[in-house]
């Protein structure tokens, strides 16, 4: 069985032709096959909100761990789960705080974009 691969020109050709141009560079392509990976990348991160209680907090680490119900945006059930989270948005929070959280989801790990304790 014969396999071809598209070559770079023919790949950036392609991706003019749906609007997404890739860099050029003068190394024969590489440009155009990271703007290609990083396209993909960003096309699977997902954003959910859902609401939940902090089982766990580390700052050290940067980390909130949450027992959360269901996130539709995502498709997951109830669970509880750690997630990265920046300092700043941990300050105030204790264990034990009902909070509304968002979060960006690249199909490994999670990072919380917003958290606030619920009202």
């Amino acid at each position: 069985m014969k396999t071809s691969m598209m070559s770079a020109p023919v790949l950036a050709l392609a991706l003019a032709g749906c609007g997404n141009q890739p860099e050029t560079a003068a190394d024969g392509g590489a440009a155009e096959t990271v703007a290609v990976a990083q396209q993909g990348a960003a096309a699977s991160l997902k954003h959910g909100k859902g609401a939940g209680t902090v089982t766990a907090i580390d700052a050290t680490k940067g980390s909130v761990t949450l027992d959360h119900g269901a996130i539709a945006d995502l498709n997951w059930p109830a669970m509880e789960m750690g997630f990265a989270a920046k300092p700043d948005q941990l300050a105030g929070l204790e264990v034990g705080d009902k909070v509304d959280f968002e979060i960006d989801w690249d199909g490994k790990t999670g990072s919380v974009t917003s958290i606030r304790k619920a009202q």
